[in-house]
């Protein structure tokens, strides 16, 4: 492994010989031509400088492996206070810095399913649903195969849900600052501005020490003081979306601790983190890992499935759905439209609510029938001559508000602000995130600044924490990750992280599922089957495998 000093030395060899390091880019960079070069590998150089004068100046280096001598906490299992029956559940103490092993505690919530054969029991599977910010405490069975032979652990990451809690709000309605809309005017822009600016400048007010330890690596170092605690010798986990970060880090962290760790709508984690190239780091996160793409490829899969199906309430003999769909936004774009809805109320729809709506339908292909009816409502409701009745009467599908995951998974705004901030390079000006959503809306309209805005937070965000994770990636795993992509289009990670990290990974085996979706667990008993397989025998499915779905989008 190559020490941050030593990256700073190959860094400034590589500008003196002329700026080889950077490449042509993607994306757009805060300036132009050899001047934004310049500046971005200078930026580069007095980054890494940074972080490698902290890494001697403390204790534990950002990338060391283990947990550094923290006591292993010892876990009392009991019923749990608000669980399903069968649940059991417990708190841990673990170190709020690994720095300081010893030092202050902090508490996780943890929930446990046990296995249903506890006498044939094969081990423990860890399980994070994603987020960052989503509640891990009460974990789903994933396969009832694995249900009989694991205890299914999960528990709520550092600072969220019921583990000791980052809190940045003495008033509940202030979270709302961090949890603004995205804007379509200039005038919505500086007031989205504003009001982040003002929650971050709270949480400085109010978050104490916790908000410099929220990286996804001090989750990874948790996760491996509870395998301890569990008496395990190698750690099995599943997760999904970000929890497919989690997968990525623990594996690196803890390579030789690797047993089977199954990741699902998979986050690249170079993206995720800095980018590729010299440059990319000045672009907000959540443009550069692509998540607007993703979601374009599940809307054109849905309009593909829904071109000539009769099932498809939205199809149009020889219409371009696309088109059709655009044309919704750009009425909706000059204010909004009022729809009946089945409770014989009118709905007030607005240009954002079509695209969180479409967005919430498309996490799940076997949604499609009802976005469908949604948006063919919307359709005849944008007409000039639009004269709807409680006949015309639509539900609104859910939104999906946050990194991929509904409000209601969150205690907070901040709680995932601080996970992604933590873990992730960022423009520093918060009027950068304007261009950028400009151009992820070229290539996803709607999903762009919808995606692109999420990160505003982490332009003046208070919080570092210098033990985050940036790699490298590809160290040799004891045994192979599963990775898991749905290759028709995932809205919140695109199917081509779930490519591209199969291969960065240094041992790793991609499975396909052949439909669009976020996440491909209880969409396929293929895909369960692969995963039974996986962790109860340890094999890995044949090398190009694409399951297909057990329904499609309108059966």
């Amino acid at each position: 492994m190559i020490s941050p000093a030593a990256r700073v030395g190959l860094l400034v060899m590589d500008y003196r010989r002329g700026l080889g390091i950077v490449g042509k880019s993607r994306h757009r960079v805060l300036g132009t031509g050899s001047t934004a070069r310049v500046v971005a590998v200078l930026a580069s150089i007095t980054m890494l400088t940074s972080l490698a004068t902290a890494t001697q100046a403390g204790g534990l280096e950002l990338t060391a492996q283990g947990t550094n001598g923290a006591p292993v906490p010892e876990l009392n299992w009991a019923p749990c206070d608000a669980a399903p029956p069968g649940y059991e559940c417990a708190e841990a103490e673990v170190p709020l810095s690994y720095r300081d092993p010893r030092g202050q505690r902090i508490t996780l919530a943890l929930g446990k399913l046990p296995a249903t054969d506890q006498a044939g029991k094969l081990g423990t599977i860890f399980y994070n649903p994603g987020g960052p910010g989503g509640s891990g405490q009460i974990p789903p069975q994933l396969t009832p195969e694995l249900h009989e032979k694991f205890d299914i652990v999960g528990f709520d990451p550092r600072g969220i849900g019921a583990s000791t809690p980052l809190r940045c709000f003495p008033q509940q309605d202030q979270a709302r600052l961090l949890a603004g809309e995205f804007p379509t005017t200039l005038a919505q822009e500086r007031k989205l501005v504003e009001d982040t600016a003002k929650g971050t400048a709270l949480c400085a007010e109010n978050a104490g020490p916790l908000i410099d330890h929220m990286s996804t690596a001090n989750v990874a170092r948790d996760m491996d003081l509870l395998r301890q605690a569990l008496g395990e010798d190698q750690t099995s986990y599943y997760g999904l979306s970000y929890g497919s970060h989690l997968g990525s880090v623990y594996a690196n962290l803890f390579p030789d601790k690797v047993g089977a760790v199954a990741i699902d709508a998979v986050l690249n984690p170079v993206e995720w983190t800095t980018g590729y190239e010299p440059g990319q780091n000045f672009a907000p996160f959540s443009y550069r890992v692509g998540s607007h793409r993703g979601a374009e490829n599940a809307l054109e899969s849905f309009f593909e499935a829904c071109s000539g199906d009769e099932d498809c309430a939205f199809d149009e003999p020889g219409a371009d759905l696309a088109a059709k769909y655009d044309r919704i936004l750009d009425r909706l774009l000059d204010g909004p439209v009022t729809i009946p809805s089945p409770g014989g109320e009118q709905t007030e729809i607005t240009y954002q609510n079509v695209v969180h709506s479409t967005l919430g339908s498309l996490y799940h292909a076997q949604a499609s029938g009802s976005l469908a009816r949604f948006l063919q409502t919307l359709s005849e409701a944008v007409e000039p001559a639009a004269r709807l009745t409680a006949a015309d009467a639509v539900a609104v599908p859910d939104p999906v508000e946050g990194p991929g995951y509904q409000r209601n998974r969150y205690a907070g705004p901040e709680q995932s602000a601080a996970v992604f901030c933590a873990d992730s390079s960022n423009p520093g000006n918060p009027y950068a995130w304007s261009g950028f959503a400009r151009s992820a809306d070229r290539e996803a309209r709607g999903f762009g600044s919808s995606w692109t805005w999420l990160s505003l937070p982490c332009a003046t965000w208070p919080g570092h924490d210098r033990d985050h994770y940036a790699g490298p990636w590809d160290r040799e795993t004891a045994n192979p990750v599963l990775v898991i992509g749905n290759g028709k289009g995932d809205p919140a990670t695109p199917y081509e992280d779930a490519q591209s990290t199969a291969k960065l990974l240094g041992n790793a085996r991609l499975l396909t599922l052949d439909t669009f979706g976020h996440g491909a667990l209880g969409n396929s008993e293929c895909i369960a089957g692969s995963l039974n397989a996986y962790f109860i025998e340890g094999t890995v499915p044949a090398e190009g495998t694409v399951c297909q779905p057990d329904h499609g989008p309108f059966d």
